[in-house]
């Protein structure tokens, strides 16, 4: 799959690929699991393109019914570009760049970035790390710098925290939390991390009493003194992750909202995830991901000018 592919230029292609991802034996009515009574209906005419019915509900949907993309109006090829471009783009790419690339309105592109971030969202909800296995975690600050002539605030004041876990050679979970962090920190972390499983951390005061929870070892780095590793101890890996987030950020969203932040993080874990496997790989799991998922969000103008 190159950008060159006709699947990125012509529809009806695009369907065909849509459907070959989703149903690699064939169509499957998403109404109730039917394989052996689906039939295509003939495109055009009364038909809209792409429909097909089931003889054992008397349902009928298309590639795109249960996914982000239903009841879209924009080509399947946009959508299908959309997604490669946003899987393979190491730091993302903006609504504005997508608009002009792709041809679309800014509207619409932003309409797109927002679905297929949901479809890049895990939902598997299985925690991370486990016995034998290490899990660094770290927060960050995402956010502006007070205006000028303000006075001086302090990052508590302008930014929003993200804790941030990593699992030491597999997957990120990043969540924007609320101050003050010491109960908050914990609590993310007994809700994302597998009993036994050994801690990684700073010397924030948060963190005290990770082991309690977790039932494994907790080791620390002294930032304060001047250690980065010692030994096999280090958060490295998910200060790696942080630096992603922040470049991300800078270089191609410039502004993140508060209530969209969510949303950022999980595509960057989701590129962070699928790190190991090419650009074509990475899109088919993007689309793969946006099954059994709707975003209902209707943008109002106010959020429209802080997106």
């Amino acid at each position: 799959m190159n950008l060159t592919d006709p699947i990125f230029t012509d529809e009806r292609k695009a369907r065909e690929f849509l459907e070959e991802t989703r149903w690699p034996k064939g169509p499957v009515c998403v109404h109730c699991g039917c394989v052996d009574k689906v039939y295509r209906l003939a495109d055009g005419g009364k038909h809209r393109d792409g429909l097909l019915h089931c003889n054992n509900c008397d349902g009928s949907f298309t590639v795109t019914t249960g996914t982000v993309m239903e009841s879209s109006h924009i080509p399947l090829n946009k959508w299908v570009i959309a997604y490669r471009l946003m899987a393979s783009a190491k730091k993302g790419i903006s609504a504005h760049q997508l608009h002009r690339t792709i041809g679309v309105s800014y509207k619409t592109a932003w309409f797109l970035c927002h679905r297929i971030r949901e479809s890049m969202r895990d939902a598997s909800g299985g925690p991370l790390g486990g016995s034998g296995k290490i899990v660094e975690a770290d927060e960050t600050y995402v956010g502006g710098k007070p205006r000028k002539g303000r006075p001086r605030m302090s990052r508590m004041d302008t930014k929003t925290p993200v804790a941030v876990l990593v699992e030491r050679n597999g997957r990120a979970r990043a969540t924007p939390v609320s101050h003050p962090l010491a109960g908050v920190l914990k609590r993310n972390i007994a809700a994302n991390i597998a009993p036994g499983t050994e801690m990684h951390t700073d010397e924030h005061k948060g963190y005290r009493g990770v082991a309690k929870i977790t039932g494994g070892p907790h080791r620390t780095v002294k930032h304060y003194q001047g250690e980065y590793a010692r030994d096999g101890v280090h958060i490295n890996t998910v200060e790696a992750w942080n630096a992603l987030l922040k470049r991300s950020i800078v270089g191609a969203f410039h502004h993140v909202s508060p209530e969209h932040l969510s949303r950022y993080c999980d595509e960057v874990s989701f590129r962070w995830d699928h790190r190991h496997v090419g650009d074509s790989e990475r899109t088919i799991a993007a689309i793969k991901g946006g099954e059994g998922k709707r975003l209902t969000y209707r943008r109002t103008s106010a959020q429209s000018a802080r997106a």
